[in-house]
């Protein structure tokens, strides 16, 4: 299968197995898109772990192949947009990419997608849209907001290569691990983050989302308002007591997202 899944407990391993570069068609896209909407939609998973299979590449990004054989670049990517993620509508649980190999082009926008990336060591990323004579779209959008402006535009027209050490010291990756460690600490940051607080991360992404290209008291109002959903539903929940209820007693919270 060209996408598998895997459950362990309240987290759901996704993994693009596609060789031999992992790069994504629009079946592929649509497929991923689906698995994503149903682990939005299911309240039993808490946390998605978005992997691909192989050492060499993490994503090549756009399949060129299937774009020459008639795969429209502006074709239909699916629910989520290319990867199935990058668009994907009321996506307010965590999602974490663990990058192996090379993030290229889309590859590597897949990853900035997500919102945690732990890398390997040998990881590497790169945009080299600039040689094609096209856009990074995505990347172009996001990796200022991001890094240091001037190193996101030095990625962006020069198309150059970054490695995995260089990426953490920016801050666009959170940690970085020897291949052989990597999926152990993944797969323990994701059952830590199944332990935390769901209607919290929602309204977290939420806020995040919304306060990209706005003024912050604009958003801080929405948010003071309860004008946005996830805001409202936690403010009025269960969980929203919850915590202060947990520290008085003393105790664990027990999350039950509601």
């Amino acid at each position: 299968m060209t996408v598998r899944t895997r459950t362990l407990g309240a987290v759901l391993e996704v993994t693009l197995d596609r060789p031999p570069a992992n790069a994504i068609d629009l079946a592929t896209s649509r497929a991923m898109g689906e698995v994503f909407a149903a682990f939005r939609d299911d309240r039993a998973l808490r946390v998605a772990v978005l992997r691909t299979a192989g050492e060499r590449f993490f994503c090549a990004g756009w399949d060129l192949k299937a774009a020459a054989e008639g795969d429209a670049v502006d074709g239909d990517y699916g629910v989520g947009g290319f990867g199935g993620i990058q668009e994907l509508p009321g996506l307010n649980k965590p999602v974490i990419a663990l990058v192996e190999g090379m993030a290229v082009g889309g590859g590597f926008e897949l990853a900035l997608s997500c919102d945690l990336i732990y890398a390997a060591d040998a990881a590497s990323f790169a945009l080299p849209e600039i040689n094609a004579g096209t856009l990074a779209d995505a990347a172009t959008l996001r990796l200022p907001a991001r890094m240091p402006h001037h190193i996101a535009m030095e990625l962006l027209l020069t198309g150059r290569w970054m490695d995995a050490a260089e990426a953490h010291r920016w801050g666009l990756v959170n940690e970085v691990h020897p291949p052989v460690l990597l999926a152990e600490r993944v797969l323990a940051v994701a059952a830590r983050l199944a332990e935390g607080p769901p209607l919290v991360f929602a309204a977290i992404k939420e806020v995040a989302r919304a306060s990209e290209g706005a003024a912050f008291q604009e958003v801080l109002d929405q948010v003071t308002g309860r004008r946005l959903a996830t805001v409202d539903a936690l403010y009025g929940s269960e969980d929203g007591l919850e915590g202060f209820k947990a520290f008085a007693e003393k105790r664990k919270p027990v999350w039950k997202g509601r």
